[in-house]
């Protein structure tokens, strides 16, 4: 259970965080936040949780680029899928790649 007793505690099998915890700590339940960009002469918005803006802005800091830069450049490569859910995936293959650098 967790500390709540609302249910087994789960956790992320690639660390060793609570992710009960987090919920509790609202990193994981945070409502879409919609923010607007230029990319390629044309304005549009993307709609992504606190969190996913957080790392976003922690990657594009990284990488020396701005936000919008960033999501230019996962535009160019996002195929038919949807803007925001191109980013998420970016960023959860962003992450991935580097805890499996840290490994090697």
């Amino acid at each position: 259970m967790n500390a709540g007793g609302s249910g087994p505690e789960m956790r992320d099998p690639a660390s060793s965080v609570s992710i009960s915890g987090l919920v509790h700590a609202g990193v994981v339940m945070s409502r879409p936040v919609k923010r607007s960009f230029t990319i390629s002469g044309h304005r549009t918005s993307i709609s992504l949780e606190t969190a996913f803006w957080e790392a976003l802005k922690a990657i594009a800091a990284e990488e020396r680029l701005s936000v919008a830069a960033l999501i230019s450049r996962i535009d160019a490569a996002r195929g038919k899928s949807g803007l925001s859910s191109a980013v998420r995936v970016w960023i959860l293959q962003h992450y991935c790649e580097s805890a499996r650098r840290n490994r090697a």
